[in-house]
């Protein structure tokens, strides 16, 4: 742990980091019949255990044996398929990492596509428990944080340097930029507190209106519709653990529901009773087996047809 925590992504608050898992981990068990030819809309990071997978990323040739890991980038195509006797076994996860819940984090940076992992000996055991016990049809909380460990071990592995124009500079390169990583960490420790966003602003070493055009800039929302935005995510929580839209706006601070209710829309895009109806929907498992444009179109036939007072439709 020594070596993660010291390392390239050592210098970012926890607090800024949101990892998302798109969907199940793919439990990856590939015979000399296997071949695929697509793309996806997140990245996929893909680790060998037994056997050979041979790739074309974007058309270069890429070869997985044990102990390599493999990250492929939202949008490249890739085709695959397993030229030898010996069944290709592995995972692969799809996900996305943003800083400031806005901003792709992997896409900021230059990265190898493929490597061994320096610490194998000491991953490929957690590989192969992740893999045996991801669920076939969604994911857990223990899975995002197993999955940080080798999203990290693969990026101190792979990382060539920060892009240009890049959100996040590393080891104070850009103190503007971390400036505004400080301030937006204090809005989200402490998005109930109504002082917290002047504070936060405040406690920056820049002139403030400067500052509020940089953090802006780079959060994509002023600091207090940056704290609004956090302040909502917490009210989901409460609604997903069984509160009432009532009883979630009082815990966030809003005495009137219709009101917290507007503003929930406004600040998410969905009301909270949608909301819920989308939880309702994934917690089965069900949508977590299917892609992401198959997750999005099945979520959208379910809140029609919520609005529209019938059962949702069945999976395709």
């Amino acid at each position: 742990m020594d070596e993660i925590e010291g390392g390239i992504l050592s210098a970012i608050p926890p607090a800024a980091l949101t990892l998302n898992l798109t969907r199940a981990a793919i439990r990856m068990e590939h015979s000399h019949t296997w071949r695929i030819d697509k793309s996806n809309e997140v990245d996929d990071l893909v680790i060998c255990l037994d056997g050979c997978g041979q790739y074309l990323i974007d058309g270069e040739p890429v070869i997985m044996e044990p102990g390599d890991a493999m990250l492929i980038s939202r949008g490249q195509r890739f085709v695959g398929w397993n030229e030898g006797r010996e069944t290709y076994l592995g995972v692969a996860q799809h996900f996305t990492l943003e800083i400031y819940g806005r901003h792709d984090l992997i896409a900021q940076m230059d990265l190898q596509l493929k490597l061994r992992l320096t610490r194998w000996p000491l991953l490929e055991p957690l590989v192969r428990h992740y893999r045996q016990s991801a669920p076939p049809s969604s994911v857990t909380l223990g899975q995002h944080h197993l999955f940080m460990v080798l999203l990290i071990a693969f990026i101190e592995d792979a990382f060539i340097g920060w892009r240009d124009h890049a959100t996040y500079l590393p080891e104070g390169a850009d103190a503007i930029a971390l400036a505004v990583m400080k301030a937006a960490t204090m809005i989200s420790a402490n998005p109930l507190d109504p002082e917290i966003a002047s504070r936060a602003v405040d406690a920056s070493p820049y002139n403030r209106d400067y500052f509020l055009r940089e953090f802006q800039k780079r959060v994509s929302r002023t600091p207090r519709k940056y704290q609004e935005l956090k302040r909502m995510e917490r009210a989901m929580h409460f609604l997903e653990a069984g509160l009432s839209v009532a009883a979630a706006a009082t815990e966030v601070g809003y005495s009137d529901p219709y009101y917290f209710s507007r503003m929930f829309k406004r600040t998410l895009g969905l009301s909270p009773r949608d909301h819920l109806n989308r939880v309702r929907q994934s917690r089965d498992g069900g949508l977590m087996k299917l892609d992401e444009p198959e997750q999005a179109l099945a979520l959208a036939d379910g809140l029609a047809a919520s609005h529209l007072g019938a059962r949702p439709s069945p999976l395709r």
